[in-house]
């Protein structure tokens, strides 16, 4: 497995990272024990945010006594100064630490500057100058924004949604970076789990030898498969870029990547983030477990939608919502009802 250092942080470890969004939904005995074995197996980096419910507690417990030997990222939504402090005192707190190693802003739609009125940036510096941060990074979605970013030169790395499924911006992106030797962190390297072989995933990450990767680990099985990698690291064969080739044409188009950034907007509790892609799922996994009648349930309340745009405002890929959890509704009716046949 490649070493590799992000950017001009000095943050050397393991071109396979560890993504603690999914733990929030273990308990805190299984997630402790998931974090240990990660480090246990040679994952150094560890990815988390304020926005991830008891994440950070959970990471805390787990690393408690040991903080020199892992890197710690985290994260706030915070757009004042004020909101800033306070999440990253909260952050202190539940990670059982006195610093942060890589403080990044959440999910960004704007570049936060000195001067511009927000206090963001400047508490994000008075916190590095009290030694509770050592670096400032930021994550958006949105790929003007994160042009924006990059070059403005006030940024330490970029996380950003990164996989063989890129479109040529995202490439020019990760150029961009690179160039200006700033870091760059892959989220959703696994397409929001619409990208099936963790091997092809890994091998096409092994082509970019500055991208660290994040993998959103919620089963011991998942990480067993990353683990693995640690010692017989995958590469690109003549089959995996004919699997690539495949995989981009049955995904061409807009699809929902699941990040559920708009789940909390529905008035209707419609679960966008599963309902606006289960056509794909279907078709990507076992369809029993998405035929069920929870399943059943949930794409029934698609009938319910108003229209309201919520959702469609909140979605970070600006995607039509409305519309792909209405087309998604009609192709479940009809593997429901037999009329199109799927595993």
């Amino acid at each position: 497995m490649r070493q590799l250092t992000l950017g001009g942080t000095g943050i050397t470890v393991p071109q396979n990272a560890f993504g603690a969004l999914p733990i929030q939904r273990r308990s805190t005995e299984d997630a402790v024990a998931l974090l240990r074995k990660a480090y246990e197996g040679g994952m150094r980096y560890f990815d988390t945010a304020r926005a991830y419910t008891d994440s950070e507690t959970k990471l805390g417990i787990a690393f408690e006594g040991m903080r020199d030997k892992v890197y710690i990222a985290t994260k706030t939504a915070g757009t004042t100064g004020d909101k800033v402090r306070e999440d990253l005192e909260t952050s202190l707190r539940e990670l059982r630490t006195d610093y942060i190693d890589l403080y990044q802003l959440h999910m960004v739609s704007q570049v936060y500057a000195p001067g511009d009125g927000t206090g963001v940036y400047e508490a994000l510096l008075e916190a590095k100058e009290a030694g509770k941060i050592r670096h400032i990074g930021v994550t958006a979605h949105k790929i003007g924004v994160a042009f924006d970013l990059v070059d403005s030169g006030l940024y330490e790395t970029l996380q950003f949604p990164f996989s063989f499924l890129a479109d040529p911006k995202d490439y020019e992106l990760v150029e961009r970076c690179i160039a200006k030797g700033m870091g760059f962190i892959a989220m959703k390297s696994l397409a929001g789990g619409l990208i099936t072989r963790s091997d092809v995933a890994m091998a096409f990450l092994e082509d970019y030898p500055d991208v660290l990767p994040i993998w959103g680990v919620q089963k011991e099985s998942e990480l067993d498969e990353w683990l693995s990698y640690m010692d017989n690291t995958p590469v690109l064969t003549d089959e995996m870029r004919e699997y690539i080739e495949g995989e981009k044409k049955a995904l061409a188009g807009d699809f929902c990547r699941g990040c559920g950034y708009c789940l909390a907007t529905c008035p209707m509790g419609i679960a966008i983030n599963n309902c606006a892609r289960t056509s794909l799922m279907l078709r990507r996994a076992p369809s029993a477990s998405w035929l069920n009648e929870h399943w059943q349930e949930e794409m029934k309340k698609i009938e319910t939608c108003i229209e309201c745009g919520q959702c469609t405002a909140h979605c970070p890929y600006e995607l039509d919502t409305p519309n792909l959890l209405k087309k998604n509704y009609e192709d479940y009716k009809k593997v429901l009802a037999g009329e199109v046949k799927v595993e």
